[in-house]
């Protein structure tokens, strides 16, 4: 009885797959209509300061490694799947209040594997996502890419928002003290 309890808790937060499966559909609904309506490296102005242009980045965020001789498409792709399952598991151990984290895991994972998708079926991930400002250039990304952001965001500040588990605490005068 009390191991289905614990399990119950603990599983209650895997209800949130949902949100990463609907970035992984939009991310890749995104890059299959922007890969078939762009033509590479040609800008789409869209606003003063963004446009639509098709890039393919066979690195990592800000293309970091993309000029390296290829091995670097299945160490990402390694590291993402790793990465994928570290955070489904963290996720089943959140606890029912443990929303936000939650949310900030799964918006990670939908967007890893996003881009793990892209690395497997076509070798490199499809940005399309371009913000400049006058000669300043933002690196293209896409909707993977902007999920993983924002939950990598909301882990951080999570940190800040909730207390300190430790003996020590954080100073907070309200917490209960264990007796």
């Amino acid at each position: 009885m009390e191991m289905a309890m614990t399990d119950a808790r603990q599983g209650s937060q895997l209800k949130w797959l949902w949100l990463g499966l609907l970035v992984l559909v939009l991310d890749l609904g995104a890059k299959a209509i922007a890969t078939s309506v762009l033509t590479y490296a040609s800008p789409v102005p869209v606003l003063p300061f963004f446009n639509f242009t098709l890039l393919h980045n066979t690195g990592a965020a800000f293309s970091f490694l993309a000029g390296a001789a290829g091995w670097q498409r299945w160490f990402f792709v390694v590291l993402a799947l790793v990465v994928s399952v570290i955070l489904v598991f963290w996720l089943r151990s959140l606890k029912r209040n443990e929303t936000w984290l939650a949310i900030a895991l799964v918006l990670i994972l939908g967007g890893a594997l996003g881009n793990v998708y892209d690395r497997i079926v076509h070798g490199y991930v499809v940005d399309f996502l371009h913000f400049y400002w006058n000669d300043w250039h933002f690196p293209a990304f896409n909707i993977a890419d902007s999920a993983i952001t924002i939950g990598a965001g909301m882990m951080i500040l999570d940190m800040f928002r909730k207390p300190s588990d430790s003996p020590e605490g954080s100073g907070d005068k309200n917490r209960e003290k264990p007796q």
